[in-house]
Formats: C-alpha cells, structure tokens, sequence
C-alpha cells in the first residue's frame, strides 16, 4: 500500500482540507455556544476542533514545504506561492496561539460562564477562521489559475543541452 497515490504529486492536497474543516467547525460551534449557553460541551468541543485543527495546520504546513520542491512553479506564480507560504505560516501561528489560549484558559477559569471571554474567544475564532480562508484561497489560485501542481514533477525551466556521445558511447 502506497502511502501518495501515483496520480499525485504528494500529500499536501490530501492534508489541506483537515484544518479548513476544524476550523470552521470550531467556530460555527463557538457560535452556537454563544448563542445558546446552556450547551457548555460546546466550549470543550471546539476547544479539541482548535487543538486538532493546529496540528492539521501544522502538517499542512510542512507538507506545503516540501511540496514546492516536487512540482512544477510557473514563473509568475513564485510569489503567488510565497505568499501563500506566508499566510500558512501566519495561520498555522494564529491557530496554535487560539488553541493554547482556549487550553489554558479552559483549566485556569469557567469560560462559559462569562459572556466577555465568550465574545473574545468568537472573535478570535473566527479571526483565525478569516486567516486560514485567506490561506485557502491562495493556494486555490495556484492551482486552479496558475496550474501548480497540475503537472507532476519538477520542470525544468530552461531547455536541456543536447547530449554529446563519447565516441566509446556511439554505437557503430
């Protein structure tokens, strides 16, 4: 059993999609809590979405690492693809920060309890939520507008030499 399927290029498509899901799980179930306090497991459930969606984050942060190396970068999607870079990096920070703070402040005090830390906890919840969409759509737009990864492998930019046979190689 292959762990990346011959038809793709490697694993960071199949990864991407576990940290969109759980954060915008986390925060539709922070929204609810919200809205509707009596249902306290809300704030541990989306506390856990928080936790896994960093580790998500993270994994498809590294797997985007390694990525650019194995596919083929049009020229003018090189800052397209640094900039999506920054984004994972800065959404992959925002999401583990959310998830530390919800951790922490889980065991130090009652969160459901208090509708100020409720309304803050939304807020950044759905910040991080805004940030990983950003992310999300940037790397949408390389594949889907500039065509990386379409084409397995690395390209070479600039068109091989031709090859020159010693003349112990030719055959006669």
């Amino acid at each position: 059993m292959e762990l990346i399927p011959s038809w793709a290029p490697n694993v960071h498509p199949m990864i991407v999609h576990f940290p969109i899901v759980l954060v915008m799980l986390a925060a539709a179930a922070d929204l609810v809590q919200l809205l509707r306090p009596s249902v306290r497991a809300l704030s541990r459930t989306s506390s856990w979405l928080y936790s896994l969606g960093a580790l998500a984050a993270g994994a498809a942060f590294l797997s985007g690492r390694l990525a650019a190396n194995t596919v083929f970068v049009p020229g003018m999607a090189h800052s397209l693809v640094e900039n999506h870079e920054h984004w994972a990096l800065v959404s992959t920070i925002g999401l583990v920060l959310v998830a530390a703070v919800r951790i922490a402040g889980g065991r130090r005090m009652r969160i459901a309890e208090g509708r100020g830390v409720r309304v803050l906890l939304v807020a950044l919840g759905i910040g991080v939520a805004i940030m990983i969409q950003q992310t999300a759509e940037r790397g949408a737009r390389l594949v889907y507008e500039q065509g990386v990864g379409v084409i397995p492998g690395p390209v070479p930019t600039a068109p091989e030499s031709p090859a020159v046979l010693s003349l112990d190689q030719a055959s006669p």
